[in-house]
């Protein structure tokens, strides 16, 4: 018989494969790339045509080598990596690396791990598309000389330590560019006026066509409302048809996924990868809204038999987003009768979002009823606006609604209004004049900061989640976090039975929650480079360069002369950084403390920044809160810093002290150091709340056991660690992937973990034993 091998990225999707192609093939996994970029040098011959200088690593030799025999004992090998650049160059690099024969090497490339598809795919195909694997070369090599060249002048100009990239930094600065137009916006107080109506014994709200700047206007126009006579002014019944959203892209994935699900951008990529490998869904790296024949027809059939016909509405969506690929397919569900799967309730939860987004798409229209009332009074020129929404049919809307942003304003509850003629008497039985502010722009969730990126033609579908992560974990340049925002007193007035009476209340300014907040390296860094270098901070020139790459990939540019005219421009621009003296730092005089008349200076440190007052011996400091930047640092927030570490009491004979870290606020107690949960106030938890902590941590602590399972002949270990299971093998300690359930694991699922996985970061210190 002959022997067919067949090479794709994840363990996971080579056993769904396996399970479809059958005897005759031999399905391995490359465990992602071979191949790549040396790690400590630049790793590119600039004067050879920016030439790459691949090695394999180390952890990935042993991979390689099995690969490599079960190659030259096949009769064909078939590459089956995805169907995007990335997965183009991982075939490529396997080519290459593994010294494949083209004689007997096939590429075949599928948006879906189905039977149909596989076989399909099988059946048709094709050799090596170089020109996507420039495009990632090109994309490559570029992102490696921005990085390697701007990084080392941030650790002299800035701190060590510190990284750029070409489009980490043009996202971190939306983000602080935002934070600047927040902090730069006043809010302005003004009037909103709100009548409760009967009508037929029903109660029904109008807003006032007008806004008052001033609490007097306000009271002026309830003062004259004394006594008002209302009536109909007029009645507008519009009908309206209300559109299904298309299917989802990679970007609306993302962003309903968290809107809906509150998923982070990372864990929605992560599941959606999941049911991708295991057949469920199409590939989840996309910015087509376009469906198959095939799934329109099956969504018609089901909507048929479960809705009626009335509710389907074939149709197909054009994609807006620059450089889509119309070929390629929206994120849908491989079989519109799969209604349910197994797995999490993660994996469930996005199936269920992906499935009634696909299904609603290929729904018909809602029709609705739009009417507006308009009420006069006789005493003011003034109208009040009554609005009413009435569904008359549901279509799409019986299985599906989109979630709305945060940042958009609503029109109001939506009211069943009774039948009125115009003319016809009203009464008022309140009216409110509530004081409200001007709002300045939100600050960007990871949701939004997606759309903006998409928006901007910054990034592609592959890089949103990793830019995002890599600005908040790996650089520390982001933080997501909540705005206590601004507490302001204010007057609000009301009318009710001929009276107008006052009442005072507090109103919160700009309070935010889950939002991205620049920190104060973030702000120097994106400062600094600004400044410098200007062109690659730059957005559109950000955007040309995507550009750049979809015309190499569609073989219409040559990928190292879109490098080369690149980087001579940038590179000098390096020189001129490297020999211009200028460092930058933060330093800002915050105030005087009224407290002992001591100046507060907040700096940027070693370890981050920081508020000091006083010099030598008695000099206090203390770190700033996680969102707090010095940029807009006040007198007030810099003197409460101060006030840790406070000691709560005392426990078991030592003392209970709050105070705050590099990593955050925790107790102190003797040699006992217990973080404080995100939500408790060190300077107000109580005594009671310590003593609850310290001892649930040292239950924890005396939980970690000796391992759970082992495998003398492959050294592996599975420990019960404090966080959760782990690995051990060879004296490295590795995560075991949220998806896979540590009771069951196999010594073969421990092997591909280690090879796939790198070794977890602060090892020592997370395991040490006491």
């Amino acid at each position: 018989m002959e022997k067919n091998l067949v090479i794709v990225e994840s363990p996971a999707k080579a056993k769904t494969i396996q399970k479809y192609l059958g005897e005759g093939f031999v399905v391995k996994s490359s465990f992602g790339h071979i191949r790549d970029l040396q790690d400590k040098s630049l790793s590119i011959d600039i004067k050879d045509g920016f030439k790459p200088e691949y090695v394999v690593p180390s952890e990935k030799k042993k991979v390689v080598g099995e690969l490599k025999k079960l190659a030259e004992t096949s009769s064909l090998i078939w590459l089956a990596s995805d169907e995007d650049r990335e997965g183009e160059a991982i075939s490529w690099h396997l080519t290459e690396t593994l010294g494949l024969d083209k004689e007997k090497t096939r590429r075949i490339v599928f948006h879906e791990i189905t039977k149909d598809a596989i076989l399909y795919a099988v059946q048709h195909p094709r050799t090596l598309d170089m020109d996507l694997v420039n495009a990632q070369q090109a994309r490559r090599v570029l992102d490696r000389l921005v990085g390697f060249e701007l990084s080392p002048i941030l650790w002299r100009k800035i701190q060590r330590g510190l990284s750029a990239g070409r489009v980490q930094s043009v996202v971190l600065r939306l983000v602080v560019d935002r934070e600047r137009e927040i902090n730069a916006f006043t809010p302005a107080p003004y009037y909103r006026v709100e009548a409760t109506f009967e009508m037929s014994g029903a109660k029904v709200k109008g807003l006032l066509d007008k806004r008052f700047d001033t609490l007097e206007q306000a009271r002026e126009f309830l003062q004259d409302c004394v006594g008002a006579s209302y009536k109909v002014g007029s009645v507008e019944s519009k009908d309206g048809l209300r559109m299904p959203p298309p299917p989802f892209t990679t970007s609306t994935l993302q962003q309903e996924a968290a809107r809906k699900l509150h998923l982070p951008v990372s864990t929605t990529m992560r599941v959606a990868q999941s049911l991708y490998e295991r057949g469920l869904i199409t590939y989840m790296r996309t910015d087509s809204t376009n469906l198959s024949s095939l799934a329109v027809g099956t969504a018609k059939e089901y909507i048929t038999a479960n809705y009626g016909p009335e509710y389907s509405r074939p149709r197909q969506y054009k994609t807006h987003s620059k450089g889509a690929q119309e070929a390629h397919e929206a994120i849908r569900p491989t079989f519109i009768a799969n209604t349910e799967i197994e797995g999490t309730q993660q994996d469930k939860k996005l199936y269920q979002l992906i499935w009634k987004r696909t299904v609603a798409s290929q729904m018909a229209e809602a029709k609705v009823l739009n009417t507006t009332i308009h009420v006069d009074i006789d005493k003011r020129p003034e109208k009040y606006s009554i609005q009413s929404l009435q569904v008359l049919f549901d279509g799409f809307m019986k299985l599906y609604y989109e979630g709305s942003d945060d940042e958009d304003e609503t029109s109001g509850d939506e009211q069943l209004l009774p039948s009125v003629s115009v003319g016809e008497p009203l009464a008022a039985k309140l009216v409110d004049a509530s004081c409200k502010f001007t709002q300045a722009p939100f600050r960007y969730s990871e949701q939004t900061l997606i759309k903006k990126m998409e928006e901007l033609g910054i990034g592609r579908p592959s890089t949103y989640a990793p830019t995002i992560t890599t600005l908040t974990k790996a650089r520390g340049y982001l933080v997501k976090g909540d705005k206590d925002g601004q507490k302001m007193q204010v007057h609000n007035l009301q009318l009710k039975g001929g009276q107008v009476s006052e009442s005072v209340k507090t109103e919160t300014i700009g309070a935010e929650k889950g939002k991205l907040l620049p920190t104060d390296v973030g702000v120097l860094v994106t400062d600094y480079l600004t400044g410098s270098f200007s062109d690659i901070m730059d957005y559109d020139f950000t955007a040309n360069v995507e550009k750049d790459f979809d015309q190499i990939a569609a073989g219409k540019k040559e990928w190292n002369k879109v490098i080369s005219e690149f980087y001579a421009p940038f590179h000098r621009k390096v020189d001129e950084a490297i020999s211009n003296h200028q460092y930058s730092h933060i330093e800002r005089e915050i105030g005087i403390d009224p407290a002992d008349g001591q100046m507060i200076v907040a700096r940027l440190g070693q370890f981050g920044p920081y508020v000091q007052k006083g010099e030598g011996e008695n000099k206090q400091s203390a770190s700033l809160n996680k969102g707090q930047i010095i940029e807009n640092l006040t007198l007030e927030e810099a003197v409460r810093l101060f006030n840790l570490p406070r000691t709560v009491g005392e426990y078991e004979g030592v003392p209970v002290i709050a105070t705050k870290g590099r990593y955050g606020p925790y107790l102190k107690a003797g040699d006992h150091n217990v973080s404080i949960p995100r939500g408790k106030d060190p300077l107000k938890i109580t005594l009671e709340e310590c003593i609850a902590l310290i001892e649930a941590d040292k239950v924890k602590k005396e939980s970690v056991s000796e391992p759970l399972k082992e495998w003398p002949e492959s050294g592996i270990s599975l420990i019960n660690g404090r966080y959760g299971p782990y690995l051990k093998c060879g004296g490295e300690n590795y995560r075991i992937p949220k998806d896979v359930s540590a009771e069951t694991l196999t010594e073969e699922q421990c092997k591909a973990i280690i090879a796939s996985g790198t070794p977890t970061a602060h090892k020592t210190r997370r395991f040490k034993k006491k």
